[in-house]
């Protein structure tokens, strides 16, 4: 019961220690303001989206990539492709059945004739195809561009296993053997 008196004591005292202290308005939350930065914010998205599909076609951006050597040996493989199969695909062991040539593309003409070319050798049950994409010599460029660009695209571009730079009399280093996905 001693208790009792101390915090009725402390009670006061806090009290008093208050008097003349105003109570604090607390700002109500703005929800209209929210709701307008979301309307800006979605509306600032919707905007980018419709940017950006301008640069990206089938998945594929025309945004920099990183640049390659026009003598760089190019070698890729999606995750379960066999180590046998593809050193038989570097060899030039499996024969190539369709090509296409991006000598003289521009980048979003070059965009546009791979994907397009992807799709049309898929659907034509083509089990490996050559990408011929130069090796900048005659551009002018020191940087083989489209080469760099072709690198990155075959990576991303669906039914693609794999891909590597050709033998010397398929076009080197500035073609790419792709192996293909069969559809069942």
């Amino acid at each position: 019961m001693k208790d009792q008196p101390d915090e009725q004591n402390e009670a006061l005292s806090f009290f008093e220690a208050m008097k003349g202290v105003q109570q604090h308005k607390h700002d109500k939350a703005d929800l209209s303001a929210q709701k307008t930065k979301d309307k800006l914010n979605i509306h600032y998205r919707r905007q980018a989206a419709t940017l950006e599909d301008d640069k990206v076609i089938d998945g594929l951006s025309d945004e920099a990539v990183a640049l390659v050597e026009s003598t760089e040996e190019l070698v890729f493989a999606n995750p379960g492709v066999q180590l046998k199969l593809l050193k038989r695909l570097k060899q030039g062991h499996i024969p190539w059945e369709q090509g296409l040539d991006l000598h003289g593309y521009t980048v979003d003409q070059a965009r546009d004739q791979l994907s397009r070319f992807i799709f049309d050798a898929r659907r034509n049950k083509c089990r490996c195809a050559i990408v011929i994409h130069g090796k900048a010599h005659s551009s002018g460029s020191e940087q083989p561009m489209i080469k760099s660009y072709v690198n990155e695209w075959l990576k991303r571009l669906p039914g693609v296993l794999a891909f590597c730079s050709a033998q010397a009399k398929d076009g080197g280093t500035g073609a790419l053997y792709v192996l293909l996905k069969r559809d069942k």
